[in-house]
């Protein structure tokens, strides 16, 4: 599973990657998350607002932090 988190360090975006890996862990999924700085390579997403969550190369949300129950669901979904 690819995972990736658009946005550019604010509080914001580290609140969702924080809540990516705890979702990863209690699903027991062994995922990379990377994490996209690159104003550019963001645009290419075509998001406005950041953070940005990005699951299997598919934008799941962005413009703000879900929490790890929404991750959890959107993270079973792109397993099955």
């Amino acid at each position: 599973m690819e995972i990736k988190i658009l946005g550019t360090g604010c509080p914001k975006c580290k609140a969702l990657e924080k809540n990516t890996n705890d979702a990863l862990v209690e699903l027991g999924i062994a995922a990379e998350v990377e994490k996209v700085t690159d104003i550019r390579k963001i645009m290419e997403y075509d998001i406005m607002l950041t953070p940005g969550l990005v699951i299997n190369g598919a934008v799941k949300s962005s413009g703000k932090v879900l929490d790890k129950e929404q991750i959890k669901k959107l993270l079973s979904e792109a397993g099955s």
